[in-house]
């Protein structure tokens, strides 16, 4: 049931041989690699508000609105040239993990590491917010269950990607591009209408804005007012870097079609929040914690019919599968790290459909539990949020920068000035966005990326010892080993017992035992006469417990055995049953279990359990055929 659970939601596997085939086109790979990066026009503009509005005023707000918005895309314009450039240098994935790795060093390398997996799952949360946000902004009923709908959302997604990139690609593509329609659309109508002579401007709604107001509104203006509200918006450059991560997924020539395919995003993110900005200013929408502004400018351009239905269901789902960008680069990003030995060699392994699903089921559990700890809310998410994004940009530009510098080539004077530009922009960015969101949570991110970093330090330290402690030189002789093996047994000579004291004799070890420990004198006694009585060969050690417990008479009989000079290792045979239905293993005894776990961290111990299968009846009620059949002739 549950293999035909997991086909219907996952689907068939795929064979390794199939992986070429999975390959993106450039208009799915935009809807893979680029929803982040278009649905965060979605909310940027409102971030901006939500800065702006509670010290300046409504009005004042939206007269900075458009001026912060143009710096806002002048910095995308700088970080989208520099990333063009990394496409080709690296045309086998230029992310800032293996530029940095490449260019500038270890650590660099893990904080640009450690940043963008931070940054991945913070994307895949505020995507989340965001788009439960535009739901409940249309449907009022669902504002009291923002958390719920967003788990919910985060599960649709996962099981999308783990049905493998394509196939998600096709699931994401019709929303993405009714997204840029409709917005689209927006802009352009809405520009026109307030060009017409009888046009008005929307009343500003008092009520919603006293929720904004803690001790009044008009005051200054200052520049470290602007520079939180820039830092605000300027989280829309999120999942630029996205495609520079993925080169590998798209069709040959990869970095072509990749660099088309920035493109095409970076054109949709302009034109789109440059319109948003201009169109807002115009509308003079309020800022609301229960409508968006995005909403409100929908009904005063389509009304309450079917075009705003579609904007906000477009809204909805492209804000939603903007987490999508996420999902496809953080399972490869902790894939590449875990290659290089800083994260756990699991999330190396692709599942079923040719996906990194360990990466993919990580990112849910870690964004489901980020969205739940901060309620869903966005505004609370987005000081988080830009921390990590502008610090795996300055490092990724800082080092192209060293890129150019040691290979040279052709124009590289002119390229490397590119990314020495990106390198310092994107810096003062990430300082501006540090300083100005600290209090508001970026010291969260700005204290959580270093520890991640001591952790990869940590896990590549394991990997070492243990590579060091296990590691052979090339002819080393495989030495006879003098083993003693004790066979664990119950009150009850069973065909468990039997099949344990088989594979033990056939081990032909110097010193063999059957051991069972006795709570009482009587189940000594019992254990002694029966054992007489089945004659078996192998004689039997019974081992005293006046406390009923079991591991520590074992332990300290093994300790006996260890110190004979004659025994290099131990092995304990313990028989088990194994039956079929779950709610089954409750009416057996787990000793062996715990055991097992006690034993397994002793030195120069081996732990073997002798399965005993118990077979199902069957349906007629008679006891199901238990003969064996013959195997193969064993050899001469």
């Amino acid at each position: 049931m549950s293999s035909a659970l997991k086909r219907l939601l996952v689907g068939a596997p795929l064979p390794s041989h199939a992986e070429g085939s999975q390959r993106l086109t450039k208009r799915i790979a935009l809807a893979v690699f680029a929803t982040d990066a278009i649905a965060s026009t979605a909310f940027a503009t409102q971030e901006i508000l939500a800065v702006l509005v509670p010290v300046a005023g409504m009005t004042a707000a939206l007269d900075y609105l458009v001026p912060l918005s143009l710096v806002v895309v002048g910095l995308l314009i700088i970080v989208v040239t520099s990333y063009f450039q990394t496409l080709y240098a690296y045309p086998n994935g230029g992310g800032s993990y293996i530029v940095s790795r490449e260019n500038l060093g270890r650590i660099p390398s893990l904080v640009a590491g450690a940043a963008l997996l931070v940054d991945y799952t913070l994307t895949v949360s505020v995507s989340i917010a965001a788009g439960v946000a535009a739901i409940t902004s249309a449907i009022v009923p669902l504002r009291d269950h923002q958390v719920a709908l967003g788990i919910v959302l985060i599960v649709g997604i996962t099981l999308a990607n783990l049905r493998g990139a394509k196939e998600s690609g096709r699931i994401f593509a019709p929303p993405t591009y009714l997204y840029v329609a409709m917005m689209s659309l927006l802009v352009v109508w809405g520009l026109y209408k307030t060009v017409q002579p009888d046009f008005q401007p929307l009343p500003i709604d008092q009520s919603a804005l006293s929720e904004f107001f803690t001790s009044g509104a008009g005051q200054a203006v200052t520049a470290f007012l602007l520079l939180r509200a820039f830092a605000s918006g300027a989280v829309a450059l999120s999942g630029v870097e996205a495609i520079s991560n993925g080169i590998q997924a798209f069709r040959k020539p990869e970095s072509r079609n990749a660099a088309i395919t920035l493109v095409w995003a970076a054109l949709i993110l302009g034109v789109l929040f440059t319109g948003i900005a201009v169109l807002a200013h115009r509308m003079q929408p309020t800022l609301s914690e229960n409508e968006t502004i995005l909403s409100q400018m929908g009904h005063a351009v389509f009304g309450n019919g079917p075009l705003y239905i579609m904007l906000q269901a477009a809204t909805a789902a492209i804000l939603t599968l903007s987490a999508n960008t996420a999902f496809a680069d953080f399972p490869r990003l902790s894939g590449i790290i875990a290659g290089d030995g800083y994260m756990p060699r699991q999330l190396t392994q692709r599942g079923d459909r040719l996906v990194l699903s360990n990466g993919i089921l990580a990112l849910a559990l870690g964004a489901g539990a980020l969205f739940v700890g901060f309620g869903g809310q966005v505004t609370a998410l987005i000081p988080l949020f830009a921390v990590g994004l502008f610090t795996s940009f300055t490092l990724s530009q800082a080092g192209m920068v060293t890129h150019w510098w040691r290979e040279r080539g052709r124009l590289w004077p002119a390229k490397l000035a590119v990314n020495a530009l990106g390198t310092t922009t994107t810096f003062v960015v990430t300082m501006v966005v540090v300083v100005s969101k600290f209090t508001e949570g970026a010291w969260i991110p700005t204290l959580v990326i270093p520890l991640i970093v001591v952790l990869f330090l940590g896990i590549h330290r394991h990997y070492d010892q243990v590579s060091s402690e296990t590691a052979i030189a090339p002819g080393t002789r495989v030495l006879p080993m003098r083993e003693a093996v004790l066979v664990l047994v119950s009150d009850r000579i069973n065909t468990g017992v039997v099949q344990a004291l088989s594979f033990a004799e056939a081990q032909n070890a110097w010193f063999l035992r059957a051991v069972f420990v006795a709570f009482t004198d009587d189940e000594a006694e019992r254990a002694r006469a029966r054992w007489a009585e089945y004659g078996f060969s192998v004689p039997l050690e019974v081992l005293d417990s006046p406390y009923r417990e079991l591991g520590t008479p074992v332990m300290r009989y093994i300790n006996q055995i260890d110190e004979l000079d004659a025994t290099d290792t131990i092995t304990i045979v313990i028989p088990e049953f194994v039956v079929h239905r779950w709610w089954e293993h409750l009416l057996h005894n787990q000793s062996g279990l715990w055991l097992k776990a006690r034993l397994l961290f002793r030195p120069n111990t081996i732990v073997v359990s002798v399965p005993v299968q118990i077979h199902r009846p069957s349906r007629r009620g008679r006891p199901a055929r238990t003969e064996s059949h013959p195997g193969p002739a064993p050899p001469p």
